[in-house]
């Protein structure tokens, strides 16, 4: 089977990040794959959930729950130099991958690692670090690095999850930067009180999955088409893009779906490549 290509592949895409590190005016995001993305802003570059190896494929071969990739790679990991901030929202590896995250690490010193606080001890083994190394999170509670704010947000997948400090295992962070908000909510189903914990964050993209919840996959579930374009509706999020689809055969979702339904209820949303690129120059002319 053909792999779905990227708009941009390693050399490529770096050179196109290369191209608005002096972007003083605009914020620029690069959807890598599944729940990853590459934000930009004035220089400082931070990765979200980033999965760029074939750790699951290799993992789940010759299994009943084969994870079949149908999607190219965006960038090798080992090609991400200069990056301020990692995150990671939860312990499932297509969020917490050793093999994208252990020389990603070793290739930017200094590079500050941002988990839920819950994960502490799953996390630092992951990745082979100190026990100290990572920040950690919960909800209702805020981090800041340099100029950028995250607030932890609880995330249900499926459930919402704690550990005996109280303390979220499932999360979403909103960035803080500038002018913007950003909502990346990790995997994770709506819940009663969800729009009321966004809504004061005034969202300017919200970053939701649409791959839905079915149990026959063996996976905890997410959003579905129709829920990430309600919940975008309900949290007035500026514009919604989707994530968490066309990585594996048998955990995907529809974009198609998903854009019939923002449109349906007037929510704006845009559709990337994997590889693609969003600008804040979005709103200039919408």
């Amino acid at each position: 089977m053909s792999l779905k290509a990227a708009r941009l592949k390693d050399e490529k895409f770096i050179a196109e990040v290369e191209q608005y590190i002096h972007d003083e005016k605009q914020f620029h995001l690069w959807w890598l794959g599944q729940s990853g993305y590459l934000l930009l802003w004035q220089g400082t570059r931070i990765l979200l959930d980033p999965y760029l190896s074939d750790s699951l494929t290799k993992k789940y071969a010759n299994t009943d729950k084969p994870h079949i990739r149908i999607s190219e790679r965006v960038v090798d990991p080992k090609m991400l130099t200069n990056i301020s901030i990692v995150t990671s929202s939860h312990n499932h590896t297509d969020h917490l991958d050793g093999e994208t995250l252990i020389p990603l690490i070793k290739n930017n010193p200094g590079i500050v690692f941002i988990i839920p606080e819950a994960n502490r001890d799953f996390v630092t083994e992951r990745v082979q670090m100190p026990k100290g190394f990572p920040i950690g999170l919960t909800d209702g509670k805020t981090i800041s690095v340099g100029d950028f704010l995250f607030h932890g947000i609880p995330a249900k997948h499926n459930e919402i999850e704690r550990d005996d400090e109280g303390n979220c295992k499932f999360m979403g962070y909103v960035i803080r930067f500038g002018n913007w908000s950003i909502y990346h909510s990790g995997d994770s189903l709506w819940y009663e009180g969800m729009e009321e914990l966004l809504m004061p964050f005034h969202i300017d993209v919200a970053l939701l999955p649409i791959n839905g919840n079915d149990p026959a996959r063996g996976v905890a579930g997410n959003l579905s088409a129709g829920e990430a374009a309600a919940l975008g509706k309900a949290i007035r999020a500026a514009v919604v893009i989707p994530c968490h689809y066309d990585m594996f055969a048998f955990n995907t979702g529809d974009k198609k779906d998903f854009e019939m339904e923002a449109k349906k209820i007037g929510q704006p949303c845009l559709i990337l490549e994997q590889g693609g690129h969003f600008s804040s120059s979005y709103y200039d002319s919408n």
